[in-house]
C-alpha cells in the first residue's frame, strides 16, 4: 500500500476544543485518571510533545503517530525524530529524512499541516558553529580533526545537539509571532535511545561542562596568562598528555579550543534555555514503554528523574499490550482443548483445540504483562497511563500511524 493510499476512507478526527482540557498531574493522594492523549495534542497551550524512553518500545513510532494525529486535529506540527528505521520516512510519504523540516503530504486537516526531520548530529552541530562563530573561526573549527571527533562521536553529543535542534525549531517556531502567523504550533521530540535518563536529561549540562571545564582552560592558560606564571606548570600537564595522547592529538586539542573559546559561554547559556524551556508549562513529557519488567523499571527511573527535575510528565504510554480476542478465561481453554484432545473426534476438534491452546497462551502472556502494568501503577499511582495493543503487521503507510494514532487517543484503551 502507498503512504497516501487509504486515507480518505479513515474517520475523520473530531473537532479541536479550545478549552484547557487536562491537568498534568491528578490532585495529590488521588487515583491516576486515565491519560487523554487528543486532551494533550488540542490544548493549544501545549507546544512541545518530548517522548522519552529506553530503546525498541516503539518510541519513534508513537512520535510520528502523536504528530500525524495532532495535524489531522488541526495542529501545525513538526516532528523531530531521532534515527528512525527507513520504513518510518516511507510511512511518511517521503524519500528521506534528514535536518530540514520536510513537509508530509496527505497529512493535515481543518488547517492543520505536518513537518518531519530527522536529526543528523554533525550538521546541527555544524550550524551551531556556523551561526555563532566568524567565517574565518568557523572554518577553522571545522576543519579541525578533533572538532570533527568530537561532532561525530563524542558520548551525549547526540543528546546535547537533539536538544540543540528542539531550541531551534521552537525559535523558528515562534519567529513569525503568535496565532497564525507562526510557522508551527506544536514541535514533537522523539528523545535518543539513551540507556537511562540520565543521559538524555543531563547531555546538555555535561557537554557545556566539558567545553568550560578544568582542562580546556588548562589548554587555553599560555594564550591567556602571564607566561611566566603557567609556563612551568604547563609543561609538565602537555608533557603528560603528550605521552596520553600523543603530540598531533594534543596540538589539535589545543587548536581547537583556541578557535572555540569564544563559543564557550554560548554553549552554557542555549543549554540552560532548552533545560527552561523543557521545564516551562508548554512542554509535556510522554513516557514511553512496553510491558516487558525491562522496559518499565526504565519508565519507573524516567518518571522519577523527570519529577526531580520539575519536568512536566504527561503520563506513560504502554506500547504493544496483548489483547485476547476471545472473552475466554487461559485455564478454561486449556482445559476445553485437553478435553478436545481426548476425545479425537475428528478433525475439526483437533484444529479447535490448537486455536484454543494458542488463545490460552495470550491469555497467559496478556496477564503477565498486566501484572508487569500494575506492577509500575503501584509504584506511581498518580502517572496517567494510556495502553496500545499491539499490531499484527509493522506500521509501513501514514494508515498504519493513523491506526496508531487512534488507538492512542481511544478512551477505551485508557486505565
Amino acid at each position: 500500500m502507498s503512504p497516501s493510499s487509504g486515507r480518505g476512507s479513515r474517520t475523520a478526527p473530531k473537532p479541536r476544543t479550545s478549552t484547557r482540557a487536562r491537568s498534568l498531574q491528578p490532585p495529590a493522594g488521588a487515583p491516576a485518571a486515565a491519560l487523554d492523549i487528543d486532551a494533550i495534542l488540542d490544548d493549544p497551550t501545549t507546544e512541545i510533545i518530548v517522548c522519552c524512553g529506553s530503546g525498541g518500545v516503539g518510541k519513534t513510532t508513537t512520535s510520528a503517530a502523536l504528530a500525524l494525529r495532532a495535524a489531522e486535529r488541526g495542529r501545525r506540527v513538526c516532528v523531530l525524530t531521532i534515527d528512525p528505521a527507513r520504513r518510518l520516512a516511507q510511512s511518511l510519504g517521503l524519500t528521506e529524512l534528514d535536518n530540514v523540516p520536510r513537509p508530509v503530504k496527505e497529512a493535515g486537516a481543518d488547517g492543520g499541516s505536518l513537518d518531519a526531520m530527522m536529526l543528523d548530529m554533525k550538521r546541527t552541530f555544524d550550524e551551531v558553529v556556523e551561526a555563532h562563530a566568524s567565517p574565518e573561526k568557523a572554518a577553522q573549527i571545522l576543519e579541525n580533526p578533533f572538532y570533527q571527533a568530537l561532532s561525530s562521536s563524542f558520548a551525549g553529543t547526540q543528546e546535547y545537539m537533539a536538544m540543540e535542534k528542539l531550541g531551534q525549531l521552537h525559535a523558528e517556531a515562534v519567529a513569525g509571532g503568535t496565532g497564525e502567523d507562526r510557522r508551527w504550533d506544536l514541535i514533537v521530540v522523539d528523545t535518543p535511545p539513551s540507556r537511562s535518563a540520565l543521559d538524555f536529561l543531563d547531555a546538555p549540562e555535561r557537554l557545556s561542562s566539558l567545553l568550560d571545564g578544568r582542562l580546556i582552560r588548562i589548554l587555553l592558560a599560555p594564550a591567556k596568562g602571564p607566561a611566566r606564571l603557567f609556563s612551568a606548570g604547563f609543561g609538565i600537564v602537555t608533557s603528560a598528555l603528550n605521552k596520553v595522547l600523543g603530540a598531533q592529538v594534543l596540538t589539535d586539542v589545543q587548536t581547537f579550543v583556541a578557535a572555540f573559546d569564544t563559543l564557550f559561554g554560548g554553549f552554557r547559556q542555549r543549554a540552560e534555555a532548552t533545560y527552561a524551556l523543557l521545564q516551562d508549562s508548554g512542554t509535556a513529557f510522554l513516557v514511553v514503554a512496553s510491558p516487558e519488567p525491562d522496559a518499565m523499571r526504565e519508565a519507573s527511573y524516567f518518571v522519577e528523574r523527570l519529577g526531580q527535575e520539575a519536568m512536566p510528565l504527561a503520563g506513560l504510554v504502554v506500547n504493544r499490550m496483548t489483547v485476547p480476542e476471545l472473552v475466554l478465561d487461559g485455564d478454561e481453554a486449556y482445559a476445553a482443548a485437553r478435553r478436545l484432545r481426548a476425545q479425537r473426534a475428528n478433525a475439526d476438534d483437533e484444529v479447535v483445540s490448537a486455536l484454543l491452546e494458542v488463545h490460552a497462551r495470550g491469555e497467559r502472556v496478556a496477564e503477565r504483562e498486566r501484572r508487569v502494568v500494575l506492577g509500575f501503577t503501584g509504584a506511581h499511582p498518580r502517572v496517567r497511563r494510556v495502553e496500545v495493543p499491539g499490531l499484527a503487521t509493522d506500521v509501513h503507510d501514514l494508515d498504519g500511524l493513523g491506526a496508531i494514532g487512534d488507538l492512542l487517543g481511544a478512551p477505551s484503551r485508557s486505565q
